[in-house]
């Protein structure tokens, strides 16, 4: 129950809440149930000592672990019952345990939004365009995308072969760390190795034992490394070229329903003006979106920027974890830490931020209502996209939060509605 409220600025108040007595000494009392068996008191078989003489002789381990289990309780009901938008509660304080339990902390609220102006807003839209270059750019990547790998025995490596081969790298004579692999597949060409590696392997032949020369750039994330001369001593086992299929009717027959290449290249002309119709779309809806962002106009805490942070990365984690990697790895490929990558997803942060408040401002002065239907559409949609039962998805998902998700998807309607798209030439568009 809150006591009182101070507060102290315009989204910062410290609270003051208590628990009766009897729940403190209820949670006490389980506690030491729990874990009475651990301690040993001369006198008492394992387990049988009373409280009072444990806590007496070991301290108020009973209290301590009580004081924390009902402090969550407490303040998780204070929250409930504050009357705004809590989005953080820091500074946890025990303020009395006389009988009832006294806490204060301070909670940290949803700031006041104000945002004027949402509705006509002007913006740029490029016109989609598409041009014969276009297509047979699209045509060469279809074909690079249906190309075979030829076993090469009779020349040199050369640019854009597929090379598979040994290394081991030496700097000032000793072999360092991560600098040696076996049987390793890499494009020449590709930019995939530090500057100078893959030039030195053309004109190499299979089973040819050499060595290149190069320089690690001096941002090289490894600073042992970084400008340092090294020698890389390389052994060819396999060169592959890239052999592409001849762009005729037989290959659209190959790669399409249509069956003459003419037919192909105006079905790849029809897909690329849709793509391009959306990406004009996608860049005028952002474009949008960052107006809306400078109008909004609120004293937002920085700990709403610090939890989007978190959410931002434990996001990029998962991602990495579905590629096979985790964030330790990431950290060790690109000499980055987290402080770094906290700071590399401190502006997207900020971006969300705002657009979310601005939204949920929007939708509460348009009155935006969210229909029983148009929760159902979205549990339906949140369960084909992960490929969970529609059941596991709702209890999972409370239905406050997706109602919200809803109201603010239908507030971007309302400010893309009203807004004034202005058709330009791609050329012309910021």
């Amino acid at each position: 129950m809150i006591t009182s409220k101070t507060k102290i600025d315009n989204t910062t108040y410290e609270v003051e809440f208590t628990a009766s007595a009897e729940e403190f000494q209820a949670e006490k009392k389980r506690i030491f149930r729990k874990e009475a068996g651990k301690y040993n008191v001369p006198g008492f078989r394992k387990g049988k000592a009373p409280m009072n003489v444990i806590e007496r002789m070991y301290g108020s381990v009973f209290t301590q672990e009580a004081v924390e289990a009902i402090y969550s309780k407490t303040v998780d009901a204070a929250v409930d019952e504050f009357g705004e938008e809590v989005v953080d509660v820091n500074s946890a304080e025990v303020v009395s345990l006389e009988g009832e339990v006294k806490f204060k902390s301070k909670f940290i609220v949803k700031p006041e939004v104000k945002i004027e102006g949402y509705k006509g807003l002007s913006v740029e839209k490029a016109e989609a365009v598409v041009n014969d270059e276009d297509v047979e750019n699209e045509l060469k990547r279809v074909q690079e995308r249906n190309s075979r790998k030829v076993n090469v025995d009779d020349r040199p490596a050369e640019t854009g072969d597929t090379v598979e081969f040994d290394f081991e790298g030496f700097c000032d004579g000793e072999a360092f760390e991560g600098g040696k692999a076996e049987n390793f597949s890499l494009k020449l060409g590709s930019g995939q190795f530090i500057p100078g590696f893959e030039d030195g392997m053309v004109g190499h032949s299979i089973d040819e034992e050499f060595d290149v020369n190069v320089t690690f750039p001096e941002e090289y994330h490894a600073e042992e490394l970084a400008g340092k001369p090294a020698v890389f001593k390389v052994k060819i086992h396999k060169i592959e070229k890239t052999e592409l299929p001849e762009l005729d009717d037989e290959f659209a027959k190959d790669v399409s329903e249509f069956d003459t290449l003419a037919e192909y290249k105006e079905d790849l002309k029809s897909d690329l003006l849709r793509k391009a119709e959306e990406k004009a779309k996608d860049d005028a809806d952002n474009k949008l979106i960052d107006q809306l962002i400078d109008l909004v106009e609120a004293d937002i805490p920085e700990v709403m920027y610090d939890k989007k942070v978190d959410e931002n990365i434990r996001d990029f984690d998962y991602n990495l974890q579905m590629q096979g990697m985790n964030i330790d790895t990431y950290f060790n490929y690109t000499g980055l830490d987290m402080d770094s990558l906290r700071g590399q997803f401190r502006d997207k942060a900020i971006h969300q931020v705002k657009l979310r408040l601005a939204l949920e401002k929007i939708a509460e002065l348009e009155n935006i209502e969210v229909s029983e239907e148009e929760i159902e559409k979205a549990y339906d949609d949140l369960a084909k996209n992960y490929g969970v039962e529609l059941e596991q998805v709702k209890n999972i998902v409370p239905v406050d939060g997706l109602k919200k998700d809803v109201a603010v998807e239908k507030a971007v309607d309302v400010v893309r509605d009203a807004a004034n798209y202005v058709a330009v030439k791609p050329e012309e568009a910021e």
